[in-house]
């Protein structure tokens, strides 16, 4: 085999070829033929090839994570995915006792207007009542107050009832259709969605079942015609006047009490309305 000079060497240990053997006096110098040192130059050009390691006859089991403890409390509810929280079928809904209803309620993910940070609204009044009172949504105002139609509004309703022998504490369960505030994105109010009607509508049947209602007076547009199964852009107009029924109960339409402190005009027309109820109340008794 050549002896590789000093030159070579350094040039192929610069090419990460290496380390290079070389040869020391020999008493005999041995024959190599040209073939033979081909190969063994060969060998020494490439890089020597990884030794696989020893395979174990059976592979130890990899360790498995131990699931992370759920957070307590507040950080459990806000680590949540909305998601993940089941929904109650109609079927379910209609299964409820009131104190079910109100949980689920409080709990509910059935629409979009849930996850803009409202607080939904249940009902008030007697949980056996003789009219449900129906609106079409809470208010800035009822959302403070925490019960549904208050303030000088509710202060109307009350005279409403009371004109026609009626008390809403003792007669009147009163609810919004639409369990939480629609909210616009500056923060004010806003006309609710088709989808979030239909989504609030169960938790309403289930309240006008459980409450024993024998008469139903909507407040509103809304209120109307999303029990009626209408447009809810379409005028009240087309509702009032008239007795129709949600179920097997009586619904007769009439106006908002916020509207008629704005339109006292109209006040005659809610008598109206609400002696139309009272009759069909008086005549189921």
């Amino acid at each position: 085999m050549k002896k590789i000079s000093e030159r070579d060497a350094v040039f192929l240990t610069e090419m990460g070829i290496g380390p290079l053997w070389q040869l020391r006096s020999a008493p005999e110098a041995v024959d190599v033929p040209e073939a033979e040192e081909a190969s063994v130059v060969a060998e020494l050009a490439e890089p020597p090839a990884e030794t696989p390691a020893e395979t174990p006859a059976e592979a130890a089991p990899a360790p498995v994570a131990k699931p992370a403890p759920a957070p307590a409390g507040d950080a459990f509810e806000a680590a949540w995915d909305d998601a993940a929280v089941p929904e109650e079928t109609v079927t379910d809904i209609a299964r409820m006792d009131w104190a079910a209803l109100r949980l689920a309620v409080a709990n509910c993910r059935r629409c979009g207007a849930c996850s803009e940070g409202r607080k939904p609204m249940f009902g008030s009044g007697p949980r056996q009542a003789r009219w449900m009172v129906v609106a079409g949504t809470p208010g800035a105002q009822d959302e403070q107050a925490g019960q549904p139609v208050s303030g000088d509004a509710g202060k109307l309703l009350e005279n409403m009832l009371h004109a026609v022998g009626l008390s809403r504490e003792r007669d009147a369960y009163v609810t919004p259709l639409v369990k939480c505030r629609p909210v616009s994105p500056k923060g004010g109010d806003r006309a609710p969605t088709l989808e979030e009607v239909e989504a609030c509508r169960p938790y309403l049947e289930r309240e006008l079942a459980l409450s024993g209602a024998s008469t139903v007076l909507t407040l509103g547009q809304v209120a109307a015609n999303g029990l009626l199964g209408r447009p809810l852009s379409e005028p009240l107009a087309g509702a009032r006047g008239a007795v129709h029924r949600l179920g097997e109960v009586p619904l007769v339409a009439t106006l908002h009490p916020g509207e008629l402190l704005r339109r006292g005009q109209d006040k005659a027309l809610a008598w109206a309305d609400l002696c139309r109820a009272r009759a069909l109340d008086a005549g189921g008794r």
